[in-house]
């Protein structure tokens, strides 16, 4: 016996607005808005390009991102991408491995005055000046990347090719992926409530028969958050085991950095990286004003995590108003390193704070301490650092509880 479906007008109507919208939300997702700015395997580049809420028809909302590129001096051809969710701003730098330069919350600046002033384009910069000390020539942002194949001081070491050779190299200062254009950038904006502005790229560092390493970062944002979110991906895109660092050089001047400022982190061990360091232990958390005669001091941190493995550290100012914080897990990152350099003003005053893979010693040397991992042929490694930014003493206050909670 057969049965006959019959469908009148009115059901086939229904059925094909029910499969529309199901597959309208597939395609959209949580996205509303993706617009690529580079791809260098389809040869574009878009030089100006800007988006903001009214756009989008989003009239709750406050928010914009610009592209543009700078012109002048040594910054002469870099891209840049500035990012207003309403409350925070802050910008990144493809050219410049996707650092982020500045950020502002009102009238709280998230860097530092450099004696650098342009945002230096790579072609500029020969990271092998100076006994490897060239890093230093563009040195000016507020997060700068340090790594991705090492990320300490200069020096010599080995490193593995294919067919299994061990050749020497010697190796410069933080490594190259501060000044290794990104080949790929995308903005996309979700379809939340508030919504959220992310910016992801892609940076190779690579080399013919040897070193086969990539990058890719999500740096995103609420909406009316005061906070900015990193999510970062090493991968081994050879078949060869590859070694890999990574550090996130972040740097803070006036007015966050004071007198009197300090650095308030669970840990469960500190260690002075030079003897001008030991002579000031006990003060390791706490900040001098701008001195013209000072010398660098920099502490190497153990961080304690939680259950999860999710740790918290501040910054803050001297009258507990204002600070930054970094949350970070120590199964990703389980080294903190502190590099105080509160010289003059003109000199550069400010301090580095720095979750890593490893502490920024010559790889040969974080290599026989076992603090350089390995990815194999396909793997990958992530990382998570959301800062926050305080601006009030419950703020504050409320960061501090959490952090002496984990210090026990």
């Amino acid at each position: 016996m057969r049965v006959q479906k019959i469908w009148d007008s009115s059901s086939q109507m229904i059925f094909f607005f029910l499969i529309f919208h199901f597959i309208s939300g597939l395609l959209l997702g949580a996205t509303k808005h993706s617009q690529i700015l580079l791809d260098a395997e389809k040869n574009i580049r878009i030089i100006d390009w800007s988006l903001e809420a009214g756009e989008l028809k989003d009239p709750d909302h406050h928010w914009r991102i610009r592209k543009d590129v700078l012109h002048g001096g040594m910054q002469e051809g870099v891209d840049r991408i500035r990012v207003d969710n309403g409350v925070l701003s802050f910008t990144i730098i493809p050219t410049r491995g996707m650092s982020i330069w500045e950020a502002n919350l009102g009238a709280l600046r998230l860097g530092w005055d450099s004696p650098v002033k342009q945002v230096v384009h790579p072609q500029f910069v020969d990271l092998g000046e100076s006994g490897g000390w060239g890093w230093l020539k563009g040195f000016g942002a507020w997060m700068n990347r340090c790594g991705i194949a090492f990320n300490g001081i200069p020096g010599q070491d080995q490193m593995k090719v294919s067919g299994g050779a061990i050749i020497p190299v010697d190796l410069n200062l933080h490594g190259r992926i501060d000044y290794q254009p990104a080949h790929f950038v995308q903005v996309e904006i979700s379809n939340e409530n508030p919504p959220i502005l992310t910016i992801r790229g892609v940076v190779d560092e690579t080399l013919s028969m040897g070193l086969n390493l990539q990058l890719t970062t999500e740096i995103s944002t609420t909406v009316g958050s005061p906070e900015i979110r990193l999510r970062d991906t090493i991968t081994n895109l050879g078949t060869i085991d590859q070694e890999f660092q990574t550090l996130y050089h972040t740097n803070f001047g006036a007015p966050l950095l004071e007198g009197g400022a300090k650095l308030v982190a669970a840990v469960q061990r500190v260690t002075p990286m030079n003897l001008r360091a030991a002579k000031e232990i006990k003060e390791w958390d706490s900040f001098q004003p701008p001195t013209s005669d000072w010398a660098d001091k920099v502490y190497f941190l153990k961080p304690l995590g939680n259950s999860q493995g999710w740790t918290e550290t501040i910054l803050v100012n001297r009258s507990y108003t204002k600070g930054v914080s970094l949350h970070f897990s120590v199964k990703e990152l389980p080294y903190l390193t502190l590099w105080k350099n509160t010289s003059a003003l003109e000199d550069g005053y400010v301090t580095g704070i720095e979750p890593g893979t490893n502490y920024p010693n010559n790889r040969s040397f974080e290599r026989k301490k076992g603090r350089v991992p390995i990815l194999v042929g396909g793997e990958s490694h992530t990382s998570n650092i959301t800062f926050v930014v305080h601006t009030d003493i419950e703020g504050v206050t409320g960061a501090i509880d959490r952090i002496k909670e984990l210090q026990g």
